[in-house]
């Protein structure tokens, strides 16, 4: 199915109702477009032809089925929420990235997966200044951000600055461009690491520092602040801010780089008296033992069971399992919908033991 008749199945289906996402699912991708030479953006609508009700800085989660193993992935809206027919993710090819591969070799238009959402808190407050900080792939959720004060024409006096390796990385680099050309509430910072493939880049270079942001926005700590990136820019920018008097009520992050989950081996003081557990990976053939005080997630990692996350807190919905047999106490914060858990499933990443369990993973 191409573009046009992927858009003609859904203008078929009167739309007037919302997406409601404890009972829907169904998506049908109806456009594919290239960013960069390794990004692209993928642009879904309801397979009902319902509208979608979210935030600009939301994300949904998507569950596939790839090589017959179930798949989860969070990828942020890159769309402004003003266009409710449809949504857009922007998805970059990750050199070994099993599920952002699999999106750009196998998704265009008239696919269709399942999709839950929107999720997700990384929500503009109620500001009249903000400092949008991205770095790489880290742009998406904030350029929803920036398309929908465009389309709203909000009274916000807004800084972007985003960071990238090279030029030819800048996501949305034109689109960015014409909008700071068209208004003057928004001010438009590119900083690639370096300039290779282009001969004349007109600005500067290297990574944030607190120099470079004291020269660039010198009224930074009368600011709110949004950043998204990788888990090293995020740590700069957040010293950074602090450095240059912006209180941390005033600095909000977003991240779902899987890598830095759990990577600080905090110590665990356990009672005498809290229960352990068997816990058992059934594909993988592993057991471990888990404290009935600890989630399943943080001690299958340092075990070195494989098992997909991302957020680590309930959100994301990433590591959703099924539990073959067992109970477990799970504290989540929307990753998953009810009916998903009537029917087995849960997230380790906030599920603490109440018994033996056997999970399928």
């Amino acid at each position: 199915m191409d573009t046009r008749s992927a858009f003609a199945a859904v203008d078929q289906i009167e739309n007037t109702e919302f997406w409601d996402r404890d009972l829907d699912e169904d998506l049908v991708c109806i456009d594919v477009h290239q960013e960069t030479h390794d990004v692209k953006t993928f642009t879904f609508a309801s397979s009902l032809g319902k509208k979608f009700a979210f935030k600009a800085g939301q994300y949904f989660l998507f569950d596939l089925e790839i090589d017959a193993e179930p798949e989860s992935r969070c990828y942020s809206i890159s769309s402004s929420p003003q266009r409710a027919n449809a949504f857009s993710v922007t998805v970059k090819h990750v050199p070994g990235g099993k599920i952002s591969n699999w999106f750009h070799d196998n998704v265009t238009a008239g696919s269709t997966m399942k999709g839950n959402g929107p999720l997700g808190h990384f929500i503009r407050p109620n500001a009249k200044k903000l400092l949008l900080l991205s770095g790489g792939s880290g742009i998406t959720p904030v350029m929803s951000i920036v398309r929908e004060l465009a389309d709203t024409f909000e009274p916000i006096d807004v800084v972007f600055m985003h960071a990238a390796r090279s030029p030819k990385d800048l996501i949305f680099r034109e689109e960015l461009a014409c909008l700071a050309n068209k208004g003057k509430q928004l001010r438009l910072h590119f900083l690639p690491e370096i300039t290779a493939g282009e001969a004349h880049w007109p600005g500067l270079t290297g990574r944030i520092s607190a120099d470079y942001m004291k020269l660039a926005v010198p009224d930074i700590a009368e600011r709110v602040i949004m950043c998204c990136g990788p888990a090293p820019f995020m740590a700069a920018a957040r010293v950074i801010a602090a450095e240059l008097g912006v209180p941390s009520s005033r600095y909000i992050e977003e991240s779902f780089d899987a890598a830095v989950i759990d990577d600080i081996d905090l110590p665990v003081v356990l009672e005498t008296a809290t229960r352990t557990f068997t816990v058992e990976f059934a594909k993988q053939v592993r057991k471990i033992d888990v404290s009935g005080e600890q989630t399943i997630l943080s001690c299958a990692k340092k075990a070195g069971v494989k098992l997909p996350s991302s957020c680590s807190n309930g959100v994301c919905g990433t590591c959703k399992s099924k539990l073959v047999s067992g109970s477990v106490d799970m504290n989540h914060n929307g990753g998953i919908r009810q009916r998903e858990i009537d029917a087995g499933l849960f997230l380790p990443c906030c599920s603490k033991p109440l018994s033996d369990l056997v999970v399928d993973r």
